[in-house]
């Protein structure tokens, strides 16, 4: 009875999400879309086309093109680069892909979470927020739900990062 009693104390101080949310990733520019919680994930994703790494002030940086196909905002983004990966597809086969860390706006709350660049042509939403992304923020996934956040607040949270969206198209 004891551990009934803790579980459900330990839950009630967490934050529950449906299994679809919205999200803003304020670094990048795109606010208020939709993204895919996916516990079954380790890494979030984003769709990205015409990735190019490249160097600046001795640093390794990564431009990348968000099209308007994903249902976002299109716009060409650079980001400081965190470094290459082999992440599981959603085949379950390996495949090199580039990192990056933004910050996340989830109902009130932000943080940072890392990011790897992918083509989700075929995936129904952009962007997929894996298990690393929401572990250690006090949140439970209810997967039979949807937006139970809400939307994020606009201008709530300030920039924090040097990545920059460069243009719109």
């Amino acid at each position: 009875m004891k551990e009934t009693t803790r579980n459900a104390r330990s839950a009630s101080k967490k934050t529950t999400i449906g299994w679809r949310e919205v999200i803003t990733l304020p670094d990048l520019g795109i606010t208020d879309v939709v993204a895919k919680i996916d516990t079954g994930a380790r890494t979030s994703a984003i769709h990205a086309t015409h990735v190019v790494p490249f160097r600046r002030d001795e640093a390794d940086w990564v431009r990348f093109h968000i099209p308007h196909s994903s249902g976002l905002r299109a716009r060409d983004v650079e980001a400081p680069l965190l470094g290459e990966r082999p992440i599981k597809n959603t085949s379950g086969i390996h495949e090199d892909r580039l990192v990056i860390e933004t910050a996340l706006v989830l109902g009130r709350r932000r943080w940072r979470i890392e990011v790897s660049l992918a083509n989700r042509t075929r995936m129904a939403l952009p962007i997929i927020l894996g298990r690393t992304a929401i572990r250690r923020h006090k949140i439970l996934v209810d997967p039979g739900r949807s937006f139970l956040l809400g939307k994020p607040p606009h201008g709530g949270a300030k920039r924090r990062s040097s990545a920059a969206a460069t243009s719109d198209s």
